[in-house]
């Protein structure tokens, strides 16, 4: 089986993809896996290390072969403020709870969860259900969307993930740290 040991940061490149692949936002988030393309190519995902995929990159193939990687649509919520004062205050809270969180010109995205729902209606905000791509922010580590992002290290902001006993690494000062155990 071929297979695709690179990527190429979010619409850097220019080849034609001859084939794409449709995540959501946990299988954007591997190290190793078999991916079937929408067109039906077969290929196995060999990455050195885990690395965050958003949609408009590309798995580059042994041949030197572009897969397109598209972020699939997910039931999220899309929060409101009543101001830009309101909606930073919206948004520290959600970064308080660690919660991957997506930055809209109007609005922030999450996953749904309905004690976050009722938190932020309790602080004010207005909840959207909708199903969209997800495609969080990095963190303070991630490399910028529009730049090519290396991809032989551990991008500890760009994985959005909760931090909790299932994260696998070391938070410091957060007062705990866990086994790795990235996918």
């Amino acid at each position: 089986m071929i297979r695709a040991t690179a990527v190429i940061g979010q619409y850097t490149w220019i080849e034609a993809a001859i084939d794409t692949v449709v995540l959501d936002f946990d299988d954007r988030h591997r190290r190793r896996m078999a991916m079937t393309g929408t067109r039906g190519l077969e290929f196995l995902l060999d990455l050195e290390n885990a690395v965050a995929l958003r949609g408009g990159d590309a798995l580059v193939l042994e041949d030197g072969r572009r897969v397109e990687v598209v972020a699939a649509p997910e039931p999220l919520i899309e929060i409101r403020g009543s101001d830009p004062a309101h909606l930073v205050r919206l948004a520290w809270h959600l970064g308080n709870r660690h919660l991957p969180t997506q930055i809209m010109a109007k609005g922030l995205r999450i996953r749904r969860d309905h004690v976050i729902e009722e938190m932020v209606r309790g602080l004010g905000a207005r909840v959207i259900e909708i199903e969209a791509p997800f495609d969080p922010e990095g963190g303070a580590y991630a490399a910028p969307h529009e730049a090519p992002r290396a991809r032989g290290h551990h991008d500890h902001g760009h994985h959005g993930h909760v931090h909790d006993e299932h994260c696998g690494h070391d938070h410091g000062d957060h007062g705990h740290s866990h086994a790795d155990g990235h996918k």
